[in-house]
């Protein structure tokens, strides 16, 4: 990867603890957590749209899904909350 919106080691000891574990869906195992998060920064600081992501942090709609769980289920107010 390398992006500039990768995150560190150091913030991802931090930010891990406070995710979902993420079962595989249908007989397929989840994808890294790190990959995804990764991904969604990455749009975040983009500003670009989901189909623009790089194929590097995984499907798109994957990401999105994943992205839209964590957004129901409060996890993006935790890590907010911790962060600051």
């Amino acid at each position: 990867m390398g992006y500039p919106s990768d995150v560190s080691d150091a913030a991802w000891a931090i930010i891990e603890p406070l995710l979902p574990s993420e079962r595989g869906r249908w007989a397929r195992p989840a994808q890294d957590n790190r990959r995804y998060f990764n991904g969604m920064m990455w749009i975040m600081r983009a500003g670009s749209p989901w189909r623009y992501l790089p194929p590097e942090y995984g499907k798109w709609n994957s990401v999105y899904v994943r992205f839209r769980r964590w957004a129901e289920g409060g996890v993006w107010d935790g890590i907010l909350e911790t962060l600051v």
